[in-house]
């Protein structure tokens, strides 16, 4: 398997190009601020063929490039229902004070395709299978994507905002959700296998093992504590 990822943008937003291998179909995972030429500088050194654009979330941050990248390979965007109007209206998602210093800097507005997430989805693209996890709380559509084990490859965990080497999404914005965030990552990231390879939308990438034993909010949950409890522990991300 080929996972190609490189920071974008003035958030150092993380965009994923995953295909079997080089020179096959891939999908691209949040395609964000300024990524268009990271993605077409992947897909040609790497000679792939985008099938599809996912997108953990709407926050301008890890969708401003999804119309020109989906555009120039007429493919597809899919985004969960709840998130989807904010590629077109990424003020109303951020809140006027952030809304306002972006909006004269970036074009906005949806694909010519596109597709709704559900929770528990199973998305067969480019010879990949991605399990879908609606998990709330940075926003109320935020989702990460699975891939199962493969031969020696362990699982990847595609977070998104929800999880970070270290800390998770902050929950300060429209949509967000303390005690939200908390349930997504005892549903969504307890279960996860400790070798789980977790590929976030912001950082370095980690192993729920590590975060497990590290991160204080995944370590809080799983003792069973609320949001009340660990409301003031740093986060990070738009």
């Amino acid at each position: 398997m080929l996972i190609a990822g490189f920071p974008a943008g003035a958030w150092g937003t993380n965009c994923y190009l995953v295909a079997p291998a080089a020179g096959e179909e891939c999908v691209i995972i949040d395609p964000g601020h300024q990524a268009t030429a990271g993605v077409e500088e992947a897909v040609a050194k790497h000679r792939l063929k985008p099938v599809a654009v996912v997108l953990t979330h709407g926050h301008i941050d890890h969708v401003a490039s999804v119309v020109p990248v989906c555009g120039a390979h007429d493919v597809p965007a899919w985004i969960h229902p709840d998130d989807r109007y904010m590629m077109s209206d990424p003020e109303k998602a951020l809140g006027r004070a952030i809304g306002q210093q972006l909006m004269g800097e970036l074009t906005v507005g949806e694909p010519d395709d596109v597709h709704e997430l559900t929770d528990g989805a199973r998305l067969s693209l480019a010879g990949l299978e991605l399990t879908v996890a609606h998990a709330p709380g940075h926003t109320r559509g935020s989702v990460t994507f699975g891939m199962p084990e493969q031969a020696d490859i362990p699982p990847v965990f595609f977070s998104g905002d929800l999880l970070f080497a270290g800390s998770i999404g902050r929950t300060d914005l429209p949509g967000g959700d303390s005690a939200e965030i908390l349930r997504s990552l005892a549903r969504v990231c307890l279960p996860l296998d400790d070798s789980t390879v977790v590929l976030s939308g912001h950082g370095p990438q980690t192993t729920i093992g590590r975060e497990r034993a590290t991160n204080p909010f995944l370590r809080e949950v799983a003792a069973g504590h609320g949001a009340d409890d660990i409301i003031t522990a740093p986060r990070r991300g738009m």
